[in-house]
């Protein structure tokens, strides 16, 4: 059974951002929670902004959080000494996004790869050698790569050296923050292949951080959706892709590309209205609701929570649809858009298994 080797439980991360005379509040990330398992991945989505980066950075210990707890194993950040935070930044590793910044361009792979090791005395210089021409070998280059500096090498390259070194402390955790972004369509999908066969290989927890709905399809287990720092709705992979229930994740996995011209064809694009809000002036209540076409008064006046449902049904489905008050539910089509708002879809009747599905909204909830 997979064993729990990171916990968060409602995070929050504030900035203090200077406006001409007065100092306001930037909400990042509001009171996230969630849990990563050794040998899984968990994504998290959302549009620019949302606290994606900002959550991989304190989980990486590059931020302190401003409330909540994060363990690792079993030792809380919180309250940890410093002593016991540069054992665990060993067990946690970050690939960035941009392979080309990510890398001291001064620096040959060889000596950006044995770095890492270098604090450790039970480590020679013969066997950090060896440990770095066989961690290449890993990720798909050749020894002599080793002597080279990292303009030589494309960007696809230069993000399997960023991997490399990432994984040479021999870390549990591997946070990815856009990894593959940057990178051509074909590169991609080598990369994210071997990110597939090292999280087995090597049995690493995965916070994957991305926009990309079709890349979070082809390597998540589970799926954070995340709005304006808030968790919107947390689920297996199958669950929030076949049957998404809150509003905001429906919007965003209409905006996603698909090749099959038959599903494109059925496919209704979902157009929200209005601008994000600012986050150092969070709406009251739900911060979705300006843009949310099932909002209703209650949505206004108070926050949701997110409520976990587990339910009889097919493979990493909910079995309930989401329903606003008939109402309330609005049928206006945004402004230059094409489509109405979007319809509760229908659940699965039949199926076998159990299947857990946490939603904050307020429409979701008076369904129930």
């Amino acid at each position: 059974m997979d064993s729990v080797v990171l916990q968060a439980e409602n995070l929050s991360r504030r900035y203090a951002v200077r406006s001409g005379l007065r100092t306001e509040t930037l909400h990042a990330v509001r009171e996230v929670s969630f849990s990563l398992k050794s040998g899984r991945t968990l994504a998290v989505v959302g549009e620019s902004g949302c606290g994606k980066s900002t959550l991989a950075r304190m989980v990486t210990m590059i931020e302190h959080p401003d409330a909540g707890a994060l363990t690792i194993g079993d030792t809380n950040l919180m309250t940890a000494t410093a002593a016991q935070r540069r054992t665990l930044r060993s067990q946690v590793q970050i690939v960035f996004q941009n392979p080309y910044g990510s890398l001291n361009p001064r620096q040959k792979i060889f000596a950006a790869l044995e770095e890492p090791l270098r604090y450790r005395d039970d480590i020679s210089a013969s066997e950090r050698r060896k440990r770095a021409t066989e961690m290449l070998a890993q990720v798909g280059l050749r020894p002599e790569h080793g002597d080279r500096y990292p303009h030589m090498f494309s960007g696809g390259q230069r993000q399997r050296i960023a991997i490399a070194r990432a994984l040479m402390p021999e870390p549990q955790i591997l946070v990815l923050d856009e990894p593959v972004s940057a990178l051509d369509v074909s590169v991609q999908a080598q990369v994210l292949n071997l990110l597939a066969d090292l999280r087995k290989q090597f049995s690493l927890a995965y916070l994957f951080i991305s926009h990309d709905l079709s890349v979070v399809r082809h390597i998540a287990d589970e799926v954070l959706v995340m709005y304006m720092g808030r968790v919107q709705e947390q689920a297996d992979k199958h669950t929030l892709f076949d049957n998404p229930r809150h509003p905001y994740t429906r919007a965003l996995l209409s905006a996603t590309p698909n090749p099959d011209p038959a599903v494109r064809e059925d496919k209704r694009r979902i157009l929200l209205k209005g601008e994000t809000p600012s986050p150092m002036a969070p709406p009251s209540g739900c911060t979705f609701h300006p843009r949310c076409p099932l909002a209703f008064a209650r949505c206004s006046g108070e926050s949701p929570v997110l409520l976990e449902q587990t339910q009889q049904g097919g493979q990493g489905q909910a079995t309930e649809a989401v329903q606003a008050p008939q109402s309330t539910q609005s049928t206006q089509t945004p402004q230059g858009g094409q489509e109405q708002a979007p319809q509760a879809p229908q659940a699965p009747q039949t199926g076998t298994g159990m299947a857990s599905h946490a939603v904050a909204c307020h429409a979701v909830e008076e369904s129930r």
